[in-house]
């Protein structure tokens, strides 16, 4: 008998539960703490023709918008006649993959009754992939590190001993990044188990009236979501730091009816250095900011997806070509919702949120020690951490909080528990959210010091340093990020540099920009503010008109 819609609807909120554990069982069994801490990570279901049905609503957008992409090419590069069971499929191709070296993808068909009925897929972000380590200093992707591409893991459960041996004698953490591996295919044996355990009580054969349901359903609730937003061409620009040059990112959103397109011609050309973006991950993220402002009730997937045309001209900075560098494609990628919707907010407006710190701040860390012939080991450390948001139309802004990647902080406990550092002071910025009848979130402070018999190199990737993130209707800017030591030493906020052993690095992140007039701020917020230690007696006084 043919499910009814009931059914389905039934069904699909069932898929939901199976790739959610999918997810968890790659949070449990990870290496890295960017996927057991942090939830850098994506996990979901595809049909059999690499069409996402459901997403695990653990991870970041970047990994699985991205990700709802390159399952094709996995169809495509593998070939239907060569798709096996136990076969697991794996690459880290930042232009057929999720932008960049470091994050692995893992596809692994799955059947029923043996037949293949369709995909699983999970990425995740791993601590070391060789080359210049994760950073934005090569001038070529070549030099980021090894490039598997779409290849198999397993062929019928047999794992490839020699792509082990491959990866094991290319990166610094063999037995992290090959765990991670792993966890990635288990990640997906589970999301198997349950799919096969649901489709058993609801006595189904095969995804594809699902997926067909699922995928149909969505698109045509994005439609109508989109044909509500006015028609008309709206336009952003915003200037950000770059690596040696500011870079202009530039959006033109054509809306009509129940369509959307936009447009990035007019974004700086590519840079020399790694701070490019592969349109992938661009589309991903343009995609996201528009679906949380246009329809963020419609699940994720294929079908919602599909009705935001996204394009940039080719060789601009987020439309990246092969062989550029694109280690830290994140940078500038986290800012792509910021563009869109500055450009959404004229058609809707009381909307969207004013800009945020937006760019993780991500620190990857290399502990050597002092004296080489001290017998200590080396150690590679990652460690993410966020600014504030932009103030929202009716609520003040998030602090200290990932928008958009949505992923976590690591603990301190946690990171330094993996290398020899110690993080001395993590703690709200006060002052660092911008002014406004909505106040903007706040940064964050760190500081960070190798430990006795210790050095370390780290790789900033930071941005909002020379461009603050922009309040907005009449909201105030967000205060600057700024990188430098405890002692007044400025470092630079891009590139690897050296921490000596006795030194402190600090790390002041950006906070978000404010909506509104500062003036229409509630005197009691501003009271609560100031006692919160949140804003400084000079903001309340001059920014505020508070004289409590």
């Amino acid at each position: 008998m043919t499910p009814s819609a009931i059914d389905y609807q039934i069904m699909w909120n069932r898929l939901i539960a199976v790739v959610e554990e999918q997810a968890t069982t790659l949070i449990r069994t990870a290496f890295s703490t960017s996927v057991r801490e942090a939830g850098d990570l994506s996990a979901g279901l595809f049909d059999r023709q690499g069409r996402m049905m459901a997403q695990a609503v653990t991870g970041t957008p970047g990994h699985v918008n991205a990700m709802a992409e390159s399952v094709t090419h996995f169809v495509r590069e593998i070939g239907a006649q060569n798709i096996f069971e136990g076969d697991v499929f794996i690459t880290n191709d930042p232009w057929l993959g999720t932008g960049h070296l470091h994050d692995i993808t893992v596809v692994s068909p799955t059947f029923r009754g043996g037949v293949h009925i369709g995909f699983f897929a999970c990425t995740a972000h791993v601590v070391d992939i060789g080359g210049r380590g994760f950073g934005p200093d090569a001038n070529e992707v070549y030099e980021e590190g090894l490039l598997i591409p779409i290849m198999k893991f397993a062929e019928r459960s047999e794992v490839s001993k020699d792509l082990l041996r491959i990866v094991r004698a290319n990166v610094r953490e063999p037995d992290q990044v090959v765990g991670d591996m792993y966890s990635l295919a288990a990640c997906n044996d589970a999301g198997d188990r349950r799919l096969q355990t649901m489709m058993g009580e609801f006595g189904i054969a095969d995804l594809q009236g699902l997926a067909d349901f699922v995928i149909e359903t969505s698109r045509k609730a994005t439609h109508d979501a989109i044909a509500k937003v006015p028609d008309g061409t709206f336009r952003n620009t915003m200037q950000v730091d770059g690596y040696d040059d500011p870079v202009l990112m530039a959006v033109k959103l054509d809306i009509a009816g129940d369509t959307i397109k936009a447009d990035f011609a007019g974004t700086s050309g590519m840079s020399r250095f790694g701070v490019n973006v592969p349109e992938v991950y661009t589309r991903a993220y343009a995609c996201y900011g528009l679906k949380c402002a246009i329809a963020p009730q419609v699940p994720n997937n294929t079908g919602s997806l599909e009705p935001f045309q996204i394009t940039a001209p080719e060789g601009c900075i987020l439309a990246a070509r092969r062989p550029a560098p694109v280690s830290v494609r994140h940078v500038l990628g986290h800012l792509v919702p910021d563009v869109v919707l500055g450009a959404l907010h004229k058609a809707l407006p009381d909307t969207v949120p004013a800009e945020g710190a937006s760019a993780l701040w991500n620190i990857q860390i290399s502990a050597r020690p002092s004296d080489p012939n001290a017998g200590l080991r080396n150690a590679e450390v990652l460690m993410f951490n966020s600014g504030g948001t932009g103030a929202r139309p009716a609520l003040d802004g998030l602090s200290a909080t990932a928008f958009p990647s949505g992923v976590s902080t690591m603990s301190v406990e946690a990171t330094e528990h993996v290398g020899p550092i110690t993080v001395w002071r993590k703690d709200l910025r006060e002052g660092s959210g911008g002014v406004g009848a909505l106040r903007g979130g706040l940064g964050q402070t760190i500081e960070i010091e190798p430990r006795e018999g210790y050095d370390f190199y780290f790789n900033a990737m930071f941005d909002r340093v020379q461009n603050p993130a922009r309040g907005r209707d009449g909201g105030g800017t967000g205060a600057a990020g700024a990188v430098e030591l405890t002692d007044g030493t400025q470092l630079r906020s891009k590139g690897r540099q050296l921490v000596r052993n006795g030194q402190r690095l600090k790390l002041s992140l950006p906070g978000g920009g404010g909506y509104g007039n500062a003036h229409d701020r509630p005197k009691d917020d501003v009271a609560a503010d100031l006692r919160a230690g949140l804003i400084t007696p000079e903001q309340a006084k001059t920014d505020y008109g508070f004289e409590g």
